[in-house]
């Protein structure tokens, strides 16, 4: 038995195939990803089973036939012929946006469909290729339990001083608030560091560093500060999303004669890190780049962490843990070492060889014996966390 979390974007799905052990879930038995599903596209299934090397096979599509579901009709075939003996009990899907409607995990009915679609616009570059995954699935696998699972449910316990906007009542009543998001992530590493350490149950931060970025504060494993808020654009730098802007930025590209998809293009493809070095929202390219504009893009993601960071550890009184997990904060040992200096001040102190060390292939400790806070780099498992929630609703 098992369940199969898929995360479907405009043109790419990742897949993890994660067995069911009583009432918990195991690592995942495969993992991997379609490529290609673009219109007109030439998908291609890359995976790789437990323990073994990866293995890239083309989808062929018929005339006529959908992208999307020729890629899904060669995945059930990949399950059935590697992996027939564990019987797929549900698929759960990463939704980013659950809006006011959801708190938790959910099994998709058509009715749970049309309300997520009225979210598509705070989360465009993502809420809708989600959906249409699970339609997809669902067409596909139609005996399947098809179960959501939110990245804005792990922030369900943000007061209202964090998710209240200081703008006209009426607005906020109809749901104009702050959210945030990478809550499956966030979950994962809660979780993993209440293993490991103790100290996570007070006041920790945790930092999801990748081409999305966001911090989360958490005391007693809930989450009561974060730093995006009504859509995926606030709070840190990304790797092509702004993150915070002021309001009268947007107002005057309106004056200029912007247009509503010229600034959204803008915001959310031309920003970050992109935008600011000119040549790329990859970390790894920026930093083996010589030129100036890249390492002044590197710089300033550096010094959105730290800032955003100082404010989140004013909200919880202190430090007890920090975090870091998503791509960046995985991979790049010069930010956690620059952000680790950058906090000092709060008795944070890292190991330099530990974090050269850690290459974000196992939960490692950084810190050094006489640091204040204990530092982790955590790598995130979404698909594993989304596959528990699927378990524990069905």
């Amino acid at each position: 038995m098992s369940i199969l979390s898929v995360n479907a974007g405009s043109s790419s799905l990742k897949f993890a195939l994660y067995p069911i052990q009583g009432q918990a879930i195991g690592e995942a038995e495969v993992t991997g990803n379609i490529e290609g599903l673009e219109p007109s596209g030439e998908p291609c299934i890359s995976f790789a089973a437990k323990g073994q090397a990866k293995t890239v096979t083309e989808v062929a599509v018929l005339p006529d036939q959908d992208v999307f579901d020729a890629a899904l009709s060669a995945l059930d075939m990949l399950l059935m012929s590697h992996f027939s003996h564990m019987q797929v009990q549900a698929v759960a899907h990463r939704v980013v946006h659950g809006g006011q409607f959801f708190k938790a995990s959910v099994r998709v009915t058509p009715e749970v469909l049309a309300q997520l679609a009225t979210l598509n616009a705070l989360a465009p570059l993502h809420q809708p290729h989600n959906l249409a995954g699970v339609r997809a699935f669902a067409a596909s696998f139609p005996d399947v339990p098809q179960v959501a699972c939110f990245d804005t449910a792990f922030h369900r316990t943000l007061s209202p001083l964090e998710t209240t906007f200081a703008i006209d009542r009426q607005l906020t009543a109809q749901g104009v608030r702050r959210y945030g998001f990478h809550g499956l992530s966030y979950q994962y590493v809660s979780q993993t560091l209440q293993g490991v350490s103790p100290r996570s149950s007070g006041r920790t931060l945790m930092a999801h560093l990748g081409n999305g970025a966001s911090l989360c504060a958490t005391r007693a494993q809930e989450s009561c500060a974060t730093t995006m808020g009504f859509s995926a654009l606030d709070g840190l730098m990304m790797g092509t999303r702004s993150g915070a802007l002021d309001p009268g930025v947007l107002l005057y590209l309106m004056e200029q004669g912007w247009t509503h998809d010229a600034i959204q293009k803008l915001l959310y493809k031309q920003s970050g890190l992109l935008g600011v070095s000119g040549e790329s929202a990859d970390m790894r390219t920026l930093r083996a780049s010589c030129s100036e504009t890249a390492k002044f893009a590197t710089d300033l993601f550096a010094h959105r962490v730290v800032r955003e960071a100082g404010a989140l550890t004013a909200c919880l009184g202190g430090l007890d843990v920090l975090a870091f997990t998503g791509g960046i904060g995985e991979h790049d040992a010069v930010l956690r070492q620059n952000v680790a200096q950058a906090l000092a001040y709060l008795g944070v102190s890292v190991d330099a060889a530990a974090n050269q060390a850690a290459k974000g292939d196992a939960v490692c400790a950084i810190h050094t014996a006489g640091s204040a806070v204990e530092v982790w780099v955590v790598p995130t498992d979404e698909g594993r966390v989304a596959a528990q929630n699927a378990l524990a609703l069905l």
